[in-house]
């Protein structure tokens, strides 16, 4: 009897799983799909432990309600303090997180069937040593990808012909594996496996360029989910399995996005070539002049304009700056004048972020426009405002073959009628790279940090 109730739970949980990545999926309603994802997964664990097989400690309910205890208090208390500048770097921590489960699990089980008199089959062995692998490649990997998007590791190590040492590495993995699948292995050998594929996570990782980091995150993310889908095959447990494959798949079709919106094959993230044109390049060729623009004219000529798209990038979510915007964007519309969002998929620091951003600040989910939607409107387009943006609108992806970023789709910001580019200073982006937009005669530089300088604007344009 308690087997079929909790198939029913399980049953249950799998489906506010997929109604929740459905919901997910619209800003609108993402809120509420996260929360009826996070109810699944409370009935799957409460199901798990009170309607399991066989006699347990009391004492064994006491240590897992402790430990789940205190990972709500650390996960919630650091979902609410975190920065939205920060939260690539959460994803990626919690990423890692759920990779380490993984891995330990595979370890736990593995010691456990050696330790058993039956000997463990094929099957099994196949689960445990792949959930073993690919979670410490998560683990480690997602720790690098944090240290990237944390600014700890600034710069990408590469040494000669890295590409190869990387495949080698991988091939031996793998080899290592199957012979840890056909041969049963021991404990000291599936600990070695362990520490090997933690190293291949590092190397993975640490020759990718910080522009990349979007396809890193949406890649491990995918690993992830595979490593508790193998995890769920081991335990015979279908809302493990369910999950797992809902979280590789959408990680596997995000990766897939990332890379078209950067222009890299998938075959090079898989084989760590796409940080090779990433590395920081910079120019002292001068490309033309830079001029910029006083906060007062900027006020007349938004206030005249019928038609003006902002594209916000990571310098928004740096100087918090999202509402500021959505302030502005309500007093030009008051005015008469069309405002929209152009969204570039790898806008910010991992996929969604620009989403993210400015929903926090209540915009309008309808005015936030894809790039293939929005590029056909920048010719009728009066004024292009970009915030602190810097590769996603970078002309030299279409003009420039000697570009690292060429090829890349970008939004075509160039064609609007005015280009105003809101930046700190005149440093690179993200890539390392200069921006040609910056010597574009229709472009004038408003200097400042995003939120002063949106502020001042704001105030310039209620006295017109």
């Amino acid at each position: 009897m308690g087997g079929q109730v909790l198939g029913i739970f399980y049953l249950i949980a799998s489906v506010t799983f997929i109604i929740g990545l459905k919901l997910m999926g619209n800003a609108k309603t993402a809120r509420n799909g996260n929360l009826i994802g996070a109810a699944g997964m409370i009935l799957a664990i409460l199901g798990t432990l009170f309607l399991h097989h066989g006699q347990v400690n009391p004492v064994i309910y006491i240590l897992i309600f402790l430990a789940i205890l205190i990972g709500t208090i650390i996960g919630w208390t650091t979902a609410k303090k975190v920065q939205m500048t920060k939260m690539p770097e959460l994803v990626s921590m919690f990423n890692g997180m759920g990779g380490a489960c993984a891995a330990l699990i595979s370890l736990i089980e593995f010691n456990h069937q050696a330790l058993s008199a039956e000997s463990i089959s094929k099957g099994t062995l196949v689960s445990i040593m792949a959930g073993l692998v690919i979670g410490s490649v998560s683990f480690s990997g997602s720790i690098i990808a944090f240290l990237k998007l944390n600014g700890t590791m600034k710069n990408p190590i590469r040494l000669p012909s890295y590409n190869v040492i990387n495949t080698i590495i991988l091939s031996l993995l793998l080899l290592f594996a199957g012979y840890m699948v056909f041969t049963g292995g021991s404990l000291i050998l599936a600990y070695a496996l362990f520490a090997s594929a933690l190293f291949y996570g590092i190397m993975f990782v640490i020759p990718i360029g910080g522009a990349d980091m979007p396809v890193v995150i949406s890649l491990l993310n995918s690993f992830t989910g595979l490593a508790a889908a193998f995890g769920g095959f081991l335990y015979h447990n279908k809302v493990m399995l369910t999950g797992g494959i809902l979280v590789g798949s959408a990680g596997t079709l995000l990766t897939l996005i990332m890379c078209k919106a950067m222009n890299r094959p998938l075959s090079n993230v898989i084989f760590g070539a796409f940080g090779a044109s990433t590395t920081a390049e910079t120019s002292t060729e001068t490309k033309g002049n830079i001029k910029d623009i006083a906060v007062a004219d900027l006020a007349v000529l938004m206030n005249y304009s019928k038609k003006i798209v902002i594209v916000p990038g990571y310098g928004l979510a740096v100087a918090q700056a999202q509402h500021v915007i959505h302030e502005l964007e309500i007093l030009l519309e008051e005015r008469g004048v069309e405002v929209k969002y152009a969204i570039h998929p790898v806008a910010g620091r991992m996929p969604g972020h620009m989403n993210v951003l400015l929903a926090e600040a209540n915009v309008d989910y309808g005015k936030l426009v894809e790039m293939d939607e929005i590029n056909p409107e920048f010719e009728s387009t009066d004024v292009v405002l970009v915030v602190g943006a810097n590769d996603v609108v970078n002309p030299a992806a279409k003009n420039n073959p000697s570009s690292p970023i060429y090829g890349m789709p970008i939004l075509e910001v160039d064609k609007a009628k005015n280009i105003i580019v809101n930046k700190r200073s005149m440093n690179a982006g993200y890539a390392g790279i200069e921006n040609d937009l910056f010597y574009d005669p229709k472009t004038s530089m408003f200097f400042g940090d995003a939120k002063k300088a949106l502020t001042e604007l704001v105030a310039e344009i209620k006295t017109l």
